[in-house]
Formats: structure tokens, sequence, C-alpha cells
């Protein structure tokens, strides 16, 4: 069985060269599983003065997102007794629901696996593009909904070690070979013919809404649509900011979206280069127009400065996540009750969050210059049975959430 589970991580991991020369001899699977490296638990309970900024927050911003998520959780027993109090806790008094919280969650620190309690904390938003439902000089580049011949593998029913595991191919022949990536796709290597939903008129901007995992698109004649993940090719995600840096052609304090947007104007013959980097590719689906939010992870709407992305290896969807961090290129504390609502590809870590601003120009600017250093506080319902993941190398199932700031 170890050389299964060897097969099918490089079958996800592999870059398209693989596709031709697949491995002569098996890899040699590892001694020991990769949580024996972990030299800290991932969340570790802590008492409620040890939450740092836990008695100023007024919680009840984040309320009715608590409520949605509660109504997606109320399948699984372990929430069933806090999601039924929660009823009874009016909506606007923040100190009851302070109150609620206390006494029906107990808060866990977040750690790395050193025991450091640090991590990394990037934003998100919800992107404004143009575009038509029909290609033209203008609008010619193709937004695609998910292709008939994308696998999905999923083997946890009968290995429930690969629980965390969803690997994306198609078939060759008699394999099943890791799907096109991102050069083949843009140059229609793919059979992905009919499958657009709509042209827009920017190549980055396109590129950008697939990072960021959701987005509307203004039509002509005054109409708006909304558009949110559906599925991904299932390759690895590379940051073209990291790899612009690299190359010394931005500095890296400039390595932000709005930074490499700018890059890419001063510099179209080498933009396409540059987006094929990034192997991944991200495939979309139509929202209802009178959504709250975009989709998350979770099932529901995200809340505006109140939703999180996290790595659901570590941090079960619908916890709420009290986050102390700082504003966007500042200092200034930032600490407020979150939720963990949603999913991203560039998301991994127990200390990791990715910062839902919302949608528009102003959220993208917060969320463009993002990249700050946080603490988080999983609250979890009492008596909740949190098991440490056993956590596979590579990781393919996206929400709405950002891959990552900057690109």
């Amino acid at each position: 069985m170890k050389n299964l589970i060897v097969l099918l991580l490089t079958l996800t991991l592999s870059a398209c060269a693989t596709l031709e020369k697949p491995p002569a001899v098996p890899i040699p699977a590892p001694a020991a599983p990769p949580q024996a490296a972990l030299a800290a638990p991932p969340l570790q309970p802590v008492g409620w003065e040890a939450v740092s900024g836990w008695p100023d927050e007024d919680m009840s911003a984040a309320w009715d997102g608590f409520i949605r998520g509660c109504n997606a959780l109320r399948s699984q027993p372990a929430w069933q007794a806090a999601c039924a109090a929660s009823a009874a806790v009016p909506a606007s008094n923040g100190a009851a629901q302070r109150e609620f919280f206390e006494q029906h969650f107990t808060p866990y620190q977040a750690a790395n696996p050193d025991g450091t309690a640090d991590g990394l904390i990037t934003g998100y938003y919800e992107p404004l593009l143009h575009g038509s439902r029909t290609p033209s000089k203008r609008f010619r580049y193709p937004l695609y909904g998910v292709p008939d011949d994308l696998l999905t593998v999923d083997l946890s029913s009968a290995y429930p070690e690969l629980k965390n595991l969803r690997l994306r191919g198609r078939i060759e022949g008699r394999r099943v070979v890791p799907y096109y990536n991102r050069a083949d796709i843009d140059n229609g290597a793919a059979p992905l013919k009919g499958k657009e939903l709509y042209w827009v008129d920017d190549a980055v901007e396109l590129f950008f809404l697939q990072i960021q995992g959701s987005g509307k698109i203004a039509l002509p004649g005054g109409e708006t649509v909304h558009v949110g993940y559906a599925d991904q090719n299932g390759l690895p995600y590379r940051s073209i900011g990291k790899a612009l840096v690299d190359r010394g052609e931005l500095p890296l304090e400039k390595a932000s979206m709005q930074g490499i947007k700018d890059w890419g104007k001063r510099n179209p013959a080498k933009l396409p280069e540059l987006l094929d980097l990034n192997a991944s590719y991200v495939f979309f689906r139509d929202l209802p127009n009178d959504l709250a939010g975009p989709l998350g992870a979770l099932g529901v709407p995200l809340t505006a400065e109140r939703s999180i992305a996290v790595d659901s290896r570590y941090i079960p969807l619908g916890a709420p996540v009290f986050l102390a961090t700082t504003w966007p290129n500042s200092t200034k504390p930032l600490s407020r009750l979150m939720l963990a609502q949603d999913t991203g590809g560039a998301i991994r870590g127990p200390v990791r969050a990715d910062f839902f601003w919302g949608f528009g120009q102003e959220a993208g600017k917060q969320a463009g210059s993002m990249k700050q250093s946080g603490k988080m506080w999983v609250l979890l319902p009492k008596g909740y049975n949190y098991t440490p993941p056993q956590i596979a190398p590579a990781r393919a199932n996206q929400g709405a959430g950002c891959s990552c700031n900057g690109g």
C-alpha cells in the first residue's frame, strides 16, 4: 500500500516532463509518518486569559457569520450543543456573545511544529472584472467552467490516512496522469471548447481572479454576475511574485498584487511566460447574485473582515478563531474574532490565515498589501475530540480563498 500512496503523490506533484518519463523504480516510502516530525501539537488548550485582546473584542460583527456556519455544522455531533445554545443569544449583544463562547468553547492556541506561535497572515478579496458572454477583440480571455475530462481521485474510503488528499488528473490510454497545466490550457491543448463561461478583457486580472477564488464580472449593458471557485487542475501553486523577486525584476517590498500588475503593464511581452510559471489553474461556476458574500469551503457566504481561509488539516472548518495581528503595512493592532470558513491552495500550516476583506477596490488595496505576522486561538466546542492530523505532503482542495498574497 505504501507504494500506491507514493505513486499517487508523485502523480500530484510531478511536472509535465513526468508524463513522458515516469519513474523506472518505486520511490521508497518515508521511514516514519510525517506527523512524527512535529515537535509541538498544532493546537494547544489554554485559558481565556491567554487569548490576547479577548476581553476587549465586540463579537457582534462576527455573530451572523457564526450562525451561518452553525447551520452548516449542525449535523456534526460535536457542534450540536453549542449551536443549539447560540439561538438564545441576542445578535447585537457582544457581552452575551463573549459569555456564550466562554461557557461553550475551549480556546486552543495554534502553534508551529517548532512550538512558536507566530505565523503569516495574508489577505484576499473579491475583484471586479469586465467581461462578456461572447468573445470579441476586447473580450478575448476565457474564464472556464469545470472540464468534462477532469478526474478527482479520492481513496479515503479505502485508505483513511489519505482523507486529506484529493488528486486531480485525466485519463491517457490506461493511465491516470496529471491534468493539463496553465500553459497547456492557455495554448488550447486541453479540451475546453464549449466550457467558456465568460470572456474578460485582461489576462492579469483573470489570473488574480483565480488566485482570489471568486469575484464579479461587469457585462455590457450594466449586468453584473457573480462567479466562484468550482475546481482546479490539481497542480502545485507557484508564486509569480517570488519569481520576479528571485529574478531581480521586483524588489521584495513591491512584490504585491499591485506591484505585479504594474510590472505586467511595463513588460507585456514577458507576461505570458511569467503567468505560466504558476501551473495551477482554477475553474469557475456561476453563483447567485443575491449571496451575502462568496461561498467558502464550508459552503456558506463569507463575511467581509470576519471570515478567514485556513489549513483545514489543522483547524476545523467552521471554528471561530481569535486573530491577533496588525493592519496591512502597519503596526496598528488588528485583533478580532474571525470564522474559519474557507481554504486556499497556499494556506498551509496551523498558524496561517488568509483574511477576507470583502468586495471592491478598497478591499483589494488592503488584501494586496497584507502580509503580517499574527497569532491565532481556535475556539472548539467543549468536549470536541481534536486529534492532530496525519499530514499528506500536498493538498489540492481549495475554496474561495486566495492562493497567496501577491500572486
